[in-house]
């Protein structure tokens, strides 16, 4: 039997690749069947594959029998010859600190033990952390989460191997454990809490597998298991999957924002055409997958806010939806954007909005920039910078100065590709020049013909989203725009073959990323 039993953990830990060759395996036993087995079938591999091996018992504070517990396994690691620590921690302080339940704060605080001691003693080595679940332990994680409605991560349930931390008796029942320990004459330590139906976990383990073992089918856990490697297997695959159209359609701007609700701060950019040709699995993903990373706590995103995300995906026009964390959704045109602040008073409403659709706090905020005649100078740059916007750089040129007026006409100073270096007819300008935002009133000439149509039309037309608009500089005749930048201009300052002055203007930078293109004098920049 015993044989068996280390022939079948050998071969699982070898199928998973659990420890290596001059591996250090810091192994958490807590004196129970479970963690006493696993070290002892750790001890005879050491026999067949070279690794150092070391053992750490935690004490949570909130037994007592917990003391004798530490002096058991203390005593069984100086008979076997194994290094032993001792780590002792508050758990029920923890809990309520962090406003976790006490099974939780265990796991949390072990977990940050294991790690603490692997990252001191192992001396260059892959480290490892080895830990006793076993199959029925398996078998009840995917209850419990199949019964708080967890997708496919939570239904994979315990993997034999999460990063560092590998389980080598996940392929062993409770029963297979205890033959072994007493085949070998082996006493362990009894956990008085296991008997207790305080935690759910216990309750999954006596009342439901229990009963599913009995009185549905002998081999459930088993099977169980065999799903979960199935569920676990496909998960993998999906979430590499949507690492792929991550990557493809979404773009991030965020910062980590270490307070009392960790997380990031910045904006998401989600590129909704592309991302609704995918199948609705994966749509669901990406989206969870930004959420993700905004957020402290994953467990606090669930199958609501995803659904709630694709409702205003789906339908037309700018919709806005409110997140946990101060999370703000914009959807608008062919874009969903994610944003996060962390400023308490922007999480905790939305901006008053004026009936132009600009916002009352942008507009107050940013201020206008006046570029008289006596600044500039033939020839010689005059710049002009707007934070998050870039360099707004003005050179005047005359007849008589520069090259002739029609080098600037012939070499397409009108063409498209032109987007951040444009150049207008300087004497068309009838007051003073102004960057600055839009406001009600505002129009473009939009043909020879002199049509207008207003700024607030155009950029609606050209789905500029609404939270652009509000902080987006213009380059304004009084309320006639020359130029939305990155955009168009007005055909009223067009330059002409008779035209004596010309403006040229181009933007630096910014949040555009303007090429500054350039065609005259065959197409250099200048």
């Amino acid at each position: 039997m015993k044989d068996k039993i280390f022939e079948c953990v050998k071969k699982y830990m070898a199928e998973h690749r659990m420890i290596e060759p001059g591996d250090y395996v810091l192994a958490g036993v807590s004196g129970g069947a479970d963690s006493v087995c696993m070290l002892h079938l750790l001890m005879r591999m050491q026999k067949e594959i070279p690794f150092r091996l070391a053992v750490v018992h935690v004490n949570h504070g909130l037994r007592a029998e917990a003391g004798k517990d530490a002096a058991f396994v203390e005593s069984l690691c100086k008979r076997w010859e194994v290094p032993f620590f001792l780590r002792e921690v508050d758990m029920p302080r923890y809990a309520r600190e962090h406003k976790l339940s006490e099974e939780e704060a265990g796991r949390v605080l072990r977990y940050q033990v294991f790690a603490q001691l692997l990252a001191e003693i192992k001396a260059g080595a892959s480290g490892k952390i080895a830990v006793a679940h076993n199959a029925e332990d398996r078998a009840e994680t995917m209850l419990f989460h199949m019964f708080r409605g967890s997708g496919l991560r939570g239904l994979g349930s315990i993997r034999p191997v999460r990063e560092s931390v590998v389980r080598p008796l996940l392929c062993l029942d409770r029963t297979r454990i205890e033959a072994y320990l007493k085949t070998e004459g082996i006493t362990w330590c009894e956990d008085s809490t296991n008997r207790e139906d305080t935690y759910a976990r216990n309750r999954i383990r006596h009342h439901i597998l229990s009963y599913a073992q009995q009185s549905i089918c002998r081999g459930a856990v088993s099977h169980m298991g065999d799903l979960a490697d199935i569920l676990a297997e496909t998960e993998d695959y999906l979430e590499r999957e949507t690492d792929r159209l991550y990557d493809k359609y979404v773009k991030e701007d965020l910062t980590y924002r270490v307070n009392q609700e960790n997380g990031m701060t910045g904006e998401v950019e989600i590129q909704l055409s592309e991302l609704g040709a995918e199948e609705l699995v994966m749509r669901k993903r990406v989206l969870f997958r930004a959420l993700e990373k905004m957020t402290p706590h994953r467990k606090d995103i669930t199958a609501r806010h995803i659904e709630a995300l694709l409702t205003i995906m789906d339908k037309d026009g700018s919709k806005e939806l409110s997140l946990p964390y101060g999370i703000r959704a914009c959807k608008e045109y062919d874009r969903l954007i994610l944003k996060r602040t962390g400023d308490k008073k922007d999480e905790s409403g939305r901006q008053e909005a004026r009936k132009d659709g600009s916002s009352t706090a942008d507009s107050r905020s940013l201020p206008e920039i006046c570029i008289e005649e006596s600044e500039l100078s033939p020839g010689i740059p005059f710049t002009a910078a707007i934070p998050h916007t870039g360099e707004f750089v003005f050179t005047l040129w005359e007849a008589d100065f520069s090259p002739l007026p029609s080098l600037f006409y012939r070499k397409g100073q009108n063409n498209s590709e032109n987007r951040y270096t444009k150049w207008f007819d300087y004497d068309k300008i009838t007051t003073s020049l102004l960057l600055r935002i839009r406001k009600t009133g505002d129009y473009l000439t939009i043909d020879e013909a002199l049509h207008t149509q207003s700024v607030k039309q155009y950029m609606i037309n050209e789905k500029i989203p609404k939270t652009k608009r509000d902080g987006m500089y213009l380059l304004a005749d009084g309320a006639h725009i020359l130029w939305v930048p990155g955009y168009r201009t007005s055909r009223q300052y067009k330059v002409e073959k008779n035209t004596r002055r010309i403006l040229e203007v181009r933007l630096i930078g910014g949040n555009d990323g303007g090429t500054n293109r350039s065609f005259v004098d065959g197409g250099g920049s200048r």
